[in-house]
């Protein structure tokens, strides 16, 4: 079965991600309100932190402390091109119980053997690029994962809606406007599918003019 995937963004007015600052509070106060056993972010979203990351040293390869009564989300990332090595840093973070990565048989036999020696969980779907279909159900069956926080940028966005497998759109809609040529939360270049239809259910002023808009994916 398919967990159910709320995508979740703070944008601009004309639905830019970058260009302008938002309330992060406020992002994850909502992203509190919508309890999901994992929370997934694309691979270039975690780049864009590794520049926090302090060097490794010998703690990151030890095995992570296995708790089964911590209710945290699990964090789950599609690296299908083994570009993320910050994981030593993520994992110190309050956030998350662990840590899924999700690979395809093109991903670089190297990197695979770097989660092992680091002890990261990963599976393997798909061909040149993960399956992300098959992930979600082996998420539900293997993992018990049941519903998706999808908070990540333009790219992961587009993928995972033009495959069908966002449930709901969950949208902090910001006070400005952005133009030019700032990311997009739907980034969806080579598509020609046509338009994604949506049917509100819930429309909710927040604060300082910021309205938290929140859509069901019509199928």
């Amino acid at each position: 079965m398919l967990p159910r995937v709320i995508l979740h963004n703070s944008i601009s007015l004309d639905g830019r991600i970058e260009g302008f600052m938002p309330d992060i509070g406020l992002h994850y106060e909502i992203v509190a309100r919508q309890p999901a056993e994992a929370y997934m972010a694309g691979s270039d979203t975690l780049l864009a932190s590794a520049q926090e990351a302090p060097p490794e040293d010998e703690s990151a390869f030890d095995p992570p402390p296995s708790d089964p009564t911590d209710t945290r989300p699990l964090l789950v990332v599609p690296d299908s091109r083994g570009r993320v090595r910050c994981w030593h840093y993520l994992r110190q973070q309050p956030y998350w119980r662990g840590i899924m990565v999700l690979c395809s048989p093109s991903t670089p036999k190297s990197y695979l053997e770097y989660l092992d020696q680091r002890h990261i969980d990963y599976m393997v779907t798909g061909d040149d690029h993960v399956d992300m279909r098959a992930a979600l159900e082996e998420l539900n069956t293997g993992y018990g994962v049941n519903t998706i926080l999808l908070d990540s940028g333009g790219t992961l966005n587009g993928v995972m809606l033009r495959a069908g497998l966002v449930n709901e759109m969950s949208l902090l809609l910001n006070p400005c406007l952005v133009g030019g040529a700032a990311r997009s939360f739907f980034h969806d270049p080579a598509s020609s599918n046509g338009a994604i239809q949506l049917k509100l259910i819930q429309a909710e002023p927040i604060r300082e003019n910021v309205v938290w808009l929140r859509y069901e994916v019509v199928k």
